[in-house]
């Protein structure tokens, strides 16, 4: 070979090799992060975390808090020592998790929170969410609306120290206090967003207060678990109000099972904070906003084909 093709050829290959660390620098790897794949609502969120990664050319790892906020925490500090680009979290516990959060922040990782907002740390690039105390009052207006000369109540209410349980605990508070005379919280009790909780603590409150006209419940899942105490007890005009749109529970509400389920677009939750936090993680390009929050709605059997799971059901 002669001089001058050696030393172009070695030119190329240095700038190959050059060029090798940015372009392998553009490989973005972000985790998500759910409290508990054992709860439908998250499974969702979770596969549209990983949905709108793909469209987004980044790779993602997986978190299953498993509904531990420690397993969740040491999924966090995992991902911080693995030198992830960015964390698309929903956090269990926004108290017991901001620890964490905090410290992924101060390692110059950007953190986008969904669902559950993590008020004490600063730093954190953006939170997308829907508004739950919007949300709550909704839901309590549903009921109010389904009984307008009054009603005697059940409240399931969520899990305590998760961000969604409290909004949605005052924003039922919010409508229904000022009309205590009209609309009486006989029964109100924490199920911990769990169906079989929903079941028992159910059954509970009817066995001490008998048969309520309606039951208020902060997702799902409760809601379809008092739904069946309901059921087996007799009870099958019980108006049940459930939070989170899933699928078995719009069927139920096609079905009649169920008065309404609040649709809080968790789907456009997870893509919109990949989205903000793959910009971000790119090119520094900061949301225009850092606070997203969609406005929830009740559906109802006259506006099932609004959901944003409805091509779910069978």
């Amino acid at each position: 070979m002669k001089r001058r093709d050696f030393l172009m050829a070695s030119v190329a290959a240095g700038a190959l090799i050059a060029a090798a660390p940015r372009a392998f620098a553009q490989e973005l790897t972000i985790l998500g992060s759910v409290p508990s794949l054992g709860f439908p609502f998250f499974v969702h969120m979770l596969n549209q975390i990983k949905v709108e990664a793909e469209a987004q050319g980044v790779n993602i790892i997986e978190s299953d808090g498993q509904n531990s906020a420690p397993k969740q925490t040491a999924d966090i500090e995992a991902a911080i020592v693995q030198g992830v680009n960015a964390i698309v979290i929903s956090p269990l516990d926004v108290n017991a998790l901001a620890p964490a959060i905090e410290q992924a922040v101060n390692a110059g990782i950007p953190v986008v929170t969904i669902d559950r907002r993590v008020d004490g740390v600063a730093g954190i690039l953006a939170h997308v969410g829907a508004d739950n105390v919007k949300g709550g009052e909704a839901e309590a207006q549903a009921m109010v609306d389904a009984f307008p000369n009054g009603a005697k109540l059940f409240h399931l209410q969520g899990q305590p120290g998760a961000g969604p349980a409290i909004d949605r605990n005052l924003g039922v508070h919010n409508v229904l206090d000022p009309l205590k005379d009209k609309y009486q919280i006989v029964f109100e009790q924490t199920a911990n967003f769990a169906r079989a909780e929903g079941l028992s603590v159910t059954e509970a409150g009817l066995a001490a207060n008998g048969k309520p006209d309606a039951i208020i419940c902060a997702n799902d899942d409760m809601a379809l678990g008092a739904a069946e105490a309901c059921v087996a007890a007799g009870f099958t005009d019980v108006k049940i109000y459930g939070f989170d749109a899933l699928p078995e529970a719009l069927v139920a509400v096609r079905d009649g099972l169920l008065a309404g389920t609040v649709e809080q677009f968790p789907g456009e939750q997870s893509r919109t904070a990949v989205r903000i936090a793959v910009a971000f993680a790119k090119d520094g390009t900061a949301p225009a906003e850092t606070l997203v929050l969609l406005t929830p709605v009740v559906i109802g059997k006259d506006n099932l084909d609004t959901a944003e799971r409805i091509g779910e059901t069978k």
